[in-house]
């Protein structure tokens, strides 16, 4: 396994220059409001490969939409969206002027606009934060079973940063294919990760044998179902950071049946060969996910791979469920972080051809995209 902490991104601002408005950073977009305004700003991630993590130093955002959808009202100091990814947030301004800061997930460098009572006026613009490695857990996410992804980003970062990942690089590749994966593929039955006993341990499709191929370069036996994680970069970082478990639609699913039946997708990509894939088969390679009309899916994604990935199924809601199988939120693009595990629920209510896709466009050109076909 290949593993490097530090792939959190595709492209850095050594190649990218991140906007706000199509203005540059040091072109200052400015939005005015009057004294005592309340004012709601729509946050649209239009970049093509990068995530973003966005804040108002001074300012409190209450996030009252996720992808044009109504949620409950929550406070947060910072939120972090990939492409594709919306969301409407109130704020309060006071004083004169304030810095929207939106820094890449990599740390390299951010979009920067203004909030302002009038044109030609600044707030201090933030330093980047420091860029984190990626810890074990989010390389291979809950390894022995019992540990917690909380008790995983604790470990001694310094410690990781002593590995010999040259070392790691340098395996055989010969040999770690002659190892036996059928022995490294663990009972979910025992593990608990059957999406909090919805199903039993025989209706969980298995890892598809095409995650073996050129196309992958590894796999996550134990994966975790962190919907209360921000995420990399984000984690006890002394800010109230918005998370998937914070968000709850109002009003509930759009359709009350439970599932009738479930899919499991593997997205699987290989750094090295910069290939991506879903269940190891790139697009062209793959044949199309079918949904009967009318029917209520679940749909389980596991992210083999060490990098997030903000997956969009066009034409039909996906709505977003906890662990226990309890409703969460409808989204139409929802970030998949490393080594986790979670699932939604689709009603197939769309004839039709659709692209199913991570919002990464380097991701879904070299092929972590599906067709679906509902007939």
């Amino acid at each position: 396994m290949r593993m490097s902490p530090t792939d959190l991104a595709d492209l850095s601002a050594a190649t990218l220059t991140y906007l706000m408005n199509g203005t540059t950073p040091a072109g200052n977009w400015t939005g005015l409001f009057r004294p005592g305004e309340r004012v709601r700003l729509r946050f649209v991630n239009g970049a093509g490969n990068t995530f973003y993590d966005v804040r108002i130093p001074g300012l409190k955002m209450t996030v009252v939409q996720a992808d044009g959808v109504d949620v409950e009202a929550v406070s947060v100091d910072e939120f972090r969206f990939g492409p594709g990814e919306t969301y409407d947030v109130i704020v309060e301004p006071k004083d004169e002027a304030y810095t929207i800061f939106a820094q890449s997930m990599d740390r390299t460098g951010y979009a920067r606009g203004t909030l302002a009572m009038r044109e030609g006026v600044s707030a201090a613009v933030p330093e980047l934060d420091p860029a984190e490695w990626l810890t074990m857990a989010d390389m291979m996410g809950a390894m022995g079973g019992g540990m917690s992804a909380g008790s995983m980003d604790s470990m001694d970062h310094g410690a990781m940063a002593g590995m010999n990942h040259g070392a790691m690089t340098g395996m055989s590749q010969g040999a770690m294919a002659g190892m036996d994966h059928s022995a490294m593929a663990m009972d979910h039955s025992q593990h608990g990760m059957a999406m909090g006993g919805l199903v039993t341990a025989s209706q969980i499709v298995r890892h598809a044998r095409t995650e073996y191929g050129p196309s992958t370069d590894m796999r996550v036996d134990m994966p975790r179902t962190n919907l209360d994680d921000p995420g990399i970069g984000l984690r006890n970082n002394g800010r109230k950071v918005l998370t998937l478990a914070d968000l709850s639609t109002i009003g509930g699913p759009m359709d009350p049946r439970g599932a009738e039946r479930e899919i499991e997708l593997h997205l699987t990509g290989n750094m090295e060969r910069y290939a991506w894939s879903v269940d190891g088969l790139e697009f062209g390679r793959s044949t199309p996910v079918h949904f009967n009309y009318g029917e209520r899916l679940r749909v389980i994604l596991h992210n083999d791979t060490m990098m997030t990935h903000p997956m969009h199924l066009h034409g039909m809601w996906s709505e977003l469920e906890t662990a226990d199988g309890q409703f969460q939120a409808r989204r139409h693009t929802i970030p998949v972080q490393p080594a986790q595990r979670l699932s939604f629920l689709v009603t197939a209510d769309a004839l039709g051809r659709w692209a199913w896709h991570c919002h990464l466009l380097f991701h879904m050109d070299a092929g972590m995209f599906r067709e679906v076909v509902v007939t």
